[in-house]
């Protein structure tokens, strides 16, 4: 078999797109759940804590450099101009956003889980008492 055809058997099975699906919807769903943090839950904490922007809150570490012309206390400016940082705000961002995908995640998971999940049926019910009565007279004639 050459490697051409053991290629195109390989792409040609169906859990290799699957993947590629997955990997397609997951990072248009990443998208959907950055913006979910960044537009509606950080705003609301913000404006929760009075104005409280985190992606603004960062510890300068490096000085800056004397061809900078942004402004020093943004830090999208400080960034671009390549200044070191310890940008915490930002990271309190990217893990609220990854807190929320793994629960939406979970969620998904569980659901699938107990759709699949096979059905239980109960047991039957054991023989009703007119059922042992009639099965009683039955022997008792056979006697």
């Amino acid at each position: 078999m050459s490697i051409g055809s053991e290629f195109k058997e390989f792409i040609a099975r169906g859990n290799v797109m699957d993947l590629a699906v997955g990997v397609i919807i997951g990072g248009a769903f990443g998208k959907i759940t950055t913006s979910l943090t960044e537009d509606v839950i950080m705003p609301v904490l913000g404006w929760l804590f009075g104005g409280f922007d985190f992606s603004q809150h960062f510890i300068r570490l490096g000085t800056l450099p004397a061809d900078f012309k942004g402004n020093p206390e943004n830090y999208a400016d400080l960034k671009a101009a390549g200044v070191a940082m310890l940008g915490w705000g930002q990271f309190l961002t990217v893990i609220i956003n990854f807190i929320i995908l793994a629960f939406i995640i979970f969620l998904m998971i569980r659901a699938v889980n107990r759709m699949m999940a096979p059905k239980v049926e109960a047991a039957p019910a054991g023989p009703s008492e007119e059922a042992l009565l009639l099965r009683e007279i039955r022997d008792s004639l056979k006697k």
